[in-house]
């Protein structure tokens, strides 16, 4: 699962970044509200937090601007200001939940599983199963009907989309946002020898699923 994160206060920035990547989250982080609406515009999120005071551009005309775009990614705004009116507009402007500073964090993964609804990709150890196979994401670990094989991060990371999303077409470009971020500069063709590596991981498991080629499009996982 891919989160923003967008913090002025770079101590809270960096604790938040910290600690959500001990829980197996992927964390792409900006401090100012015009760099939380240009990652959030590329719209490969599954959740993001944002705080209410951002340098530039506040956190409130990021979400209306996101919403406006027609980005329904679910937002959990953060911020001091605690006040029923406060989270009233806060929540009339389309955030999905509210979160008063100071906060535990255990609470903020309660509000993430809460928005996301997804909660078997918050809870590191278990375990996923979509047709003939399983995938234990806190393990890396891909097990089907002959045997199971551990996954590389970036296979892992491509995994994790696919058996989300099977039987639906990918294009590339939102694959490679997902996996590798907006700032990364990673060509195509490694995209290409990933999905090859994570075919022949299917094939090693005695999978029935199968990575197709959408032709000018991207891939999809499907049942052979």
């Amino acid at each position: 699962m891919r989160i923003l994160l967008a913090e002025d206060d770079r101590h809270l920035n960096d604790t938040l970044t910290y600690q959500l990547e001990t829980e197996q989250f992927t964390v792409d982080c900006c401090f100012d509200g015009e760099e939380a609406l240009f990652y959030g515009e590329q719209n490969i999120y599954d959740v993001i937090l944002l705080d209410r005071m951002l340098p530039y551009m506040e956190g409130t005309d990021v979400l209306t601007a996101l919403r406006q775009k027609g980005i329904s990614t679910p937002v959990i705004l953060i911020t001091a200001l605690g006040t029923l009116s406060d989270k009233v507009t806060g929540l009339d402007l389309g955030a999905d939940d509210y979160l008063v500073k100071p906060f535990a964090f255990e609470e903020l993964l309660a509000r993430i599983r809460c928005v996301t609804r997804r909660p078997h990709t918050l809870t590191v150890n278990d375990a996923f199963r979509v047709a003939d196979v399983t995938w234990q994401k806190s393990e890396c670990i891909l097990t089907g009907p002959k045997g199971s094989c551990t996954l590389s991060k970036k296979e892992a990371e491509l995994m994790e989309i696919f058996v989300h999303s099977i039987g639906n077409t990918l294009q590339r470009g939102t694959i490679l946002l997902k996996v590798w971020g907006p700032d990364s500069d990673v060509e195509e063709g490694n995209l290409d020898n990933y999905i090859h590596f994570l075919r022949r991981r299917l094939k090693i498991t005695g999978s029935s699923l199968q990575i197709k080629t959408i032709r000018g499009v991207g891939y999809s996982l499907i049942m052979a």
